[in-house]
């Protein structure tokens, strides 16, 4: 007869020391949001009933040839911000977008604010 032999296996010893703990993984760093400069320019002036203020001049949405119409906040407020400037805003107002305001042009410092009064 043919004798058969088994072989025993010990288990692998489990030791008593805790397996090695992996370095935590660091969330990416976040970038900062991009920061927004906002000018704001005022008017004081009562243009009448019907009757809207543009401004023309050089800056972000701005142009020479045509006007953006301000906000009408009050009988005798406008107002228009202006975002992202990088260069001073050079400005002058307009009635109806047609009838320039007197006097030299107006400038504004980025992130600034202004109020004027113009006379038409």
């Amino acid at each position: 007869m043919k004798k058969t032999t088994t072989k025993i296996t010990k288990a692998a010893s489990s030791s008593s020391r805790p397996a090695a703990a992996r370095p935590a993984r660091k969330a990416p760093a976040k970038k900062p949001a991009a920061r927004t400069t906002s000018t704001k320019i005022n008017a004081t002036i009562d243009v009448g009933f019907g009757n809207t203020l543009y401004i023309r001049g050089e800056g972000p949405g701005l142009s020479w040839d045509r006007g953006l119409a301000m906000d009408c906040t009050a009988d005798d407020q406008w107002t228009i911000t202006i975002s992202d400037a990088a260069t001073p805003i050079v400005f002058k107002f307009l009635l109806n977008d047609t009838t320039w305001c007197a006097g030299n042009d107006y400038t504004v410092e980025p992130g600034g604010s202004t109020t004027v009064t113009p006379i038409f």
